[in-house]
């Protein structure tokens, strides 16, 4: 709404602004009432929040002279779900069901965080298979988020054939993580001391035939944009921001990358063992748009070759836990595929059921009431394909969170949106938008 010589973001001593507008969702006939009345020949637009270029409901209020972009003021909070304060009504593990819901893209990554950091509050150290199958799943899944950032992005340009090529590849990538854990999406597969279940009897042979198929065609995206002249003049050059911008916006991941800083918390912060993978951190030196496309089709590469690394990891591995043994915490489950699909093995329901009361009371209390966490605070990061992805925990002892955050890298690029935006044309604005990878889920949790 537009107040009067009422600007609440005013600092102290300050003039203030002479209208103020907060875009909350019920003001735009007010906005355009109150430009109407201006004596210049800016125009306001009303950019989303439903267009298929704002990559789910993000709203975007634009001042436009002419065509080129004045201002630019980023509405958000049309998904926002109350994951965060859910999770503080659940038990630790039950908490893995609503922090994968945020970033839905990149789910594996919301999952890993937040179980890391419950692992370092309880003090404890996953078995290192149970490792191997996390960095398996996070790099399928980043191949997979980063096929949809290039995909979409490239389909807004009207590249139809990038998008048709990356969409194909990553169904390749769900249905092999469907294989593992059971679901597509969503998939609560990383929990507080290792994963739900170990790889199925055919996954390494499933693993072997998607690196090849990865292998074979992601170059396929390359060739079609790398050095297509078209493709090359609606990105380069746009929407730039260089390395003090990024530091000072906390903008991370690709968009940083592209600077050409070399920051990758799978490097310079490792977790999940990745200090023993053999990978290059991908950088580029344009500091725009066409530089964020190409460090994501190249890191696409790199994810690739880690996940041959996890083959023979995993070869080596086999046969070892993928769940710590401490029964006050592992989930007193043993998953298994049967002919109705995935659940408890007739061994695990039988052996609670039939031959041991304690087991059956032990099942009950820990899936009801979980388990309880030292008191204390935690701050844990991972590089998730959007930049880095942080969760902040504290716990009161209890056997629930007493606060749950997630620190989404899409939150903070927000911010950013007018500082690339500004000053350009109102057409760079969707490949300024799909270069920073914006998932709403994770920006309105």
């Amino acid at each position: 709404m537009s107040h009067a010589m009422n600007d609440l973001y005013a600092q102290p001593n300050e003039a203030p602004a002479d209208h103020v507008y907060l875009t909350q969702g019920s003001d735009w006939d007010e906005i355009v009432h109150e430009q109407a009345e201006r004596g210049d020949e800016t125009i306001v637009v009303n950019f989303g929040p439903h267009h298929p270029s704002t990559h789910g409901v993000l709203r975007m209020v634009l001042e436009l002279d002419g065509e080129n972009v004045v201002s630019l003021r980023p509405g958000i909070g049309f998904l926002h779900t109350g994951i965060e304060k859910n999770m503080e009504f659940r038990t630790w593990t039950q908490g893995v069901t609503y922090i994968t819901r945020a970033n839905y893209v990149a789910n594996m990554f919301n999952e890993a965080v937040y179980c890391l950091g419950v692992e370092k509050l309880l003090g404890i150290t996953v078995p290192e298979r149970a490792d191997v199958m996390r960095v398996l799943v996070m790099e399928v899944n980043r191949i997979a988020s980063h096929l949809v950032a290039v995909g979409t992005g490239s389909l807004e340009l009207g590249a139809t054939s990038v998008a048709e090529v990356a969409l194909r590849e990553r169904e390749m990538c769900l249905e092999f993580l469907q294989a593992i854990t059971g679901l597509r999406m969503n998939n609560a597969f990383i929990r507080p001391g290792g994963v739900a279940c170990d790889l199925p009897d055919d996954g390494l042979d499933r693993l072997r035939e998607l690196i090849h198929w990865l292998d074979k065609h992601l170059p396929e995206i390359g060739a079609f944009c790398n050095a297509n002249p078209v493709f090359r003049a609606r990105l380069e050059d746009v929407a730039t921001l260089d390395l003090t911008a990024c530091m000072a916006l906390g903008v991370t991941g690709p968009p940083l990358r592209a600077t050409g800083h070399p920051w990758d918390l799978r490097k310079v912060q490792p977790y999940c063992g990745y200090e023993n993978y053999d990978f290059d951190v991908v950088t580029w030196d344009t500091q725009d748009c066409y530089g964020r496309f190409r460090i994501r089709v190249e890191e696409m590469q790199q994810s690739v070759r880690i996940l041959k690394q996890c083959l023979d990891k995993l070869e080596a591995t086999m046969g070892q836990p993928v769940m710590v043994e401490d029964p006050h915490v592992k989930w007193p489950a043993q998953l298994s595929l049967g002919p109705d699909g995935q659940g408890n093995s007739n061994e695990h329901i039988k052996h609670i059921m039939g031959e041991s009361m304690e087991a059956l009371i032990h099942h009950f209390k820990i899936v009801t009431e979980g388990f309880q966490v030292p008191a204390g605070q935690v701050y844990t990061s991972v590089e998730a394909p959007g930049g880095e992805l942080s969760m902040h925990l504290v716990s009161d002892g209890g056997t629930r969170p007493f606060r749950a955050h997630l620190r989404d890298p899409g939150f903070n690029h927000m911010q950013a949106l007018p500082a690339l935006c500004e000053g350009g044309m109102l057409s760079d604005i969707i490949p300024a938008v799909a270069s920073i990878d914006p998932v709403m889920g994770g920006v309105d949790r």
